[in-house]
């Protein structure tokens, strides 16, 4: 939402004195000083003056900045020893937040590493009301868009019988804390643009061609919103040179949607899709009356990754939904990993479900079945790089990942290039004629961290790409573009959807770290994130966070958790969070709150919106599933069909599920487990809270081989000599269906196929009693909301 918010202040900021550090220089005593940053207010660090050769500094220096009370801000305070030699050493570092503070008063602060130490540096603060305009903030209570203003800067000559030079002049200008940054203007071109918030106080600096003297420094407020201003360049050589300069404010509106609610196409779609569920509904658990629409419960399926398994199997049981009338009863189909290739392929042909799947299962089973040697010829190899170029001509980041996405589009298609895009899939859902697909991946860093220790996750939809846990999103086909504060900078061509099925089963951006919690038991990995999750509830954004300088041994250990958690060929997208800043109650949010999984929550400069760029991979370096989507509020799911493609446990990822949710406070039925069914899982399995009206209703279907190896259909004892085929291997080594094989044999895509179909098909009144208590699931969950409403 957009509110005009008085709420300015003016933060004053004096660094008194520090004393009882220790010298890092062994022969003389130190050469202190003091930097502060405050990102919400200004790009610049500021620092104090150099005292030297002194052991108990005195500053006595004031700084000022302009803060918003709505806005989270918190002030990073650093004291280094200069060294001029080397790099300047850290001493202590601590950050402060400033909301604390009461405005007309001042408070002295005196920051200490430790509570016996007599290290001490002492700053005082005072925060005063600031007389001036409402700044427009726009808002969902966890990010925030700032105004923007952008200023148009044009290079002339002033013409001159002494110049005879024919060729162009150049000046490099300079704006900090611009979205642009720096920029070469050249004389007799368009102007060029800058973009930056317009509460700072931010100064457009110039410099000379070739030369690194400044000639002129105009600050923003000095210019007339919406009027040229002409300055002349003060410069001894010819020709004289004159600067065009012309200030607006950005559109108020930003392109990034910021809200945690459903957005109008994604509403819209539901309205249409529960008509035909109402319909399919009725014939299958055969009604008597029809369904209001309020009634209908909201089915999804949830298909984990996999690879070409996963894939495979997800045609074998769409199509046994299919058979049993059943596929019209779900409204959201979410895959990651492989089955994305699956769900991509499919929504290519606007009315897949209302259709046979007999024609798209074997169009798919010639993919998985074909040579892949060709994938690596020389020719191909410099289409790719080619294709490589060009796309990083239109501006995206050049990253490995690029790369695999050719290699995977040419796995899984023999038109190459594939020219289809997700936001294309809209058509599929104009009439609300098939389910809405959903697409995971896991946001993370690309250096310091495992997938693990962060990880967030983001939702591809044909409508918007987005993080639920920011509640921000922007229209799948903007993903890829530049963005600042919420504002679109520079829009790029939608990228086809094969670099998106790079992205969504990008084994490529792992570290050492992750691959190590890919390889083992995740238990150990799994309560160590949980125990993190408890001191993360404790912790809060904290009021003050010490630092002490890196010693030796923290200085050897960070080279090895750099060597663990670098990401070598991690892929790199625009990020559409760049430059937002955060709301000063953001941690409280409940929809912030639910989404939560690491320290760094607390820490707002280090999250998100602060990286230029998105590095996205593939779920399973977490969990496998795809099931975060359907867990939303908004969504109000009743019933999870959960496909689970994983060799290594059936029920593995869905217990890591459950015990995700439990630690975020997000409703989701016990994954409860007998020994036998542990020993010797079944085809369909129901998890169910009685006692939560939130908690959707999960039937979870594992990868096994039970009754189909004696049954070549429900109920239909199979031969001797069938009996060869409903032998399929499903172990965890040696299995034709490994993630790592790229082509079957057509026999073995055949067992697949069947197996995946029949699991489905043989659990028939399973999925009936399911929607059966799915329909009694949304009636008493309409029927709470009437009574909330009364």
């Amino acid at each position: 939402m957009a509110l005009s918010m008085p709420g300015s202040s003016l933060l004053s900021v004096r660094i008194l004195k520090a004393h009882g550090f220790p010298s890092k220089d062994i022969l003389t005593q130190s050469d202190s000083y003091v930097s502060l940053w405050l990102p919400t207010a200004s790009s610049q660090e500021f620092r104090t003056r150099t005292v030297r050769n002194c052991s108990n500094p005195v500053w006595n220096q004031t700084f000022r900045f302009r803060i918003h009370s709505h806005l989270k801000n918190l002030l990073e305070l650093k004291m280094f020893d200069q060294d001029f030699m080397t790099k300047d050493d850290p001493v202590f570092s601590v950050l402060f937040d400033v909301g604390t503070l009461k405005a007309g008063e001042s408070h002295r602060e005196s920051f200490t590493l430790n509570p016996q130490g007599q290290e001490q540096l002492d700053v005082e603060f005072c925060l005063q009301s600031f007389p001036a305009c409402p700044e427009q903030l726009i808002t969902n209570g966890v990010l925030v868009a700032r105004e923007l203003s952008s200023l148009d800067v044009k290079l002339e000559k002033i013409e001159s019988t002494l110049d005879n030079t024919e060729s162009d002049s150049r000046v490099q200008a300079l704006m900090p804390g611009s979205y642009e940054g720096s920029q070469t203007i050249i004389s007799g071109t368009s102007p060029v643009r800058f973009h930056s918030p317009t509460c700072w106080d931010s100064e457009l600096s110039v410099k000379l061609q070739d030369t690194s003297q400044e000639v002129l420094k105009v600050p923003l407020k000095s210019l007339p919103s919406g009027h040229a201003v002409k300055v002349s360049l003060p410069t001894t050589k010819e020709p004289a040179l004159m600067m065009q300069l012309k200030t607006e404010k950005c559109p108020e509106e930003p392109a990034v949607r910021l809200g945690f609610g459903l957005c109008q196409e994604e509403q819209a779609f539901l309205k249409k899709r529960k008509q035909v569920v109402a319909k399919a509904l009725k014939q299958v658990l055969q009604l008597e009356n029809e369904l209001p629409e309020d009634e209908v419960p909201v089915v999804a399926i949830m298909a984990t990754g996999g690879g070409i398994r996963a894939m495979t199997s997800l045609y074998g049981q769409l199509s046994g939904l299919k058979e049993l009338g059943l596929l019209d009863c779900v409204s959201y189909i979410t895959g990651a990993s492989g089955s994305t290739w699956a769900m991509a392929n499919l929504y290519e042909d606007p009315d897949w479900s209302q259709k046979d799947l007999a024609g798209p299962m074997a169009a798919m089973r010639a993919q998985v079945t074909k040579s892949k040697l060709s994938i690596l010829a020389p020719s191909r190899l410099q289409w790719y790089r080619q294709e490589l170029k060009e796309r990083a001509k239109l501006g995206h980041p050049a990253c490995f990942t690029n790369l695999w996405a050719l290699l995977n589009e040419a796995l899984l298609h023999d038109e190459v290039p594939h020219d289809y895009k997700l936001s294309g899939q809209q058509e599929a859902l104009e009439h609300g004629q098939n389910p809405m697909p959903i697409y995971c991946a896991l946001n993370t860093k690309e250096k310091n961290l495992s997938t693990f220790e962060f990880g967030e996750w983001v939702e591809f939809s044909p409508y918007e790409v987005g993080f639920p846990k920011y509640g921000a999103f922007v229209p799948a086909e903007l993903f890829g573009s530049q963005f600042f504060m919420g504002r679109l900078m520079k829009r790029l061509p939608e990228s086809r959807i094969c670099f998106l099925e790079g992205i969504w089963s990008n084994l490529y951006a792992a570290n050492l770290q992750d691959s190590l919690y890919w390889s083992s038991e995740p238990d150990q990995f799994w309560d160590r994130w949980a125990q993190d999750q408890v001191t993360l509830e404790k912790e809060n954004t904290p009021l003050l966070k010490m630092e002490e300088p890196p010693s030796v041994t923290s200085r050897i250990a960070k080279f090895f958790m750099d060597l663990l958690t670098r990401r070598p060929m991690a892929g790199a997208i625009h990020n559409f969070l760049h430059g937002l800043h955060f709301h000063r109650d953001y941690f409280k949010h409940p929809h912030f709150s639910a989404w939560k999984g690491t320290k760094l929550d607390g820490h707002p400069y280090q999250l998100t919106p602060a990286e230029p760029y998105l590095c996205l991979l593939d779920v399973g370096y977490f969990i496998n599933t795809s099931c975060p989507p359907l867990l939303t509020p908004t969504r109000e799911v009743d019933l999870i069909l959960s496909l689970d493609y994983n060799l290594h446990g059936a029920f593995q990822q869905m217990e890591l599920v459950g015990r995700y949710c439990q630690q975020q406070g997000i409703p989701f039925p016990p994954i409860a487990l007998s020994p036998e069914d542990r020993k010797q899982p079944q085809e369909c399995h129901v998890f169910s809270d009685p006692e939560s009206a939130a908690a959707p209703i999960v039937l979870h279907f594992p990868l096994v081989n039970d009754s189909f190896q004696q049954h070549s259909a429900p109920g239909v004892q199979r031969k001797p000599e069938e009996l060869a085929a409903g032998e399929v291997n499903l172990s965890t080594s040696g299995s034709p269906y490994h993630y790592s094989k790229v082509t079957y044999s057509e026999e073995n895509a055949d067992k697949l196929l069947s197996l995946a179909r029949y699991n489905i098909c043989n659990n028939q009144q399973r999925l009936l009693q399911a929607l059966r208590e799915a329909l009694a699931h949304r009636r008493q969950r309409h029927q709470r909301h009437r009574q909330g409403q009364e």
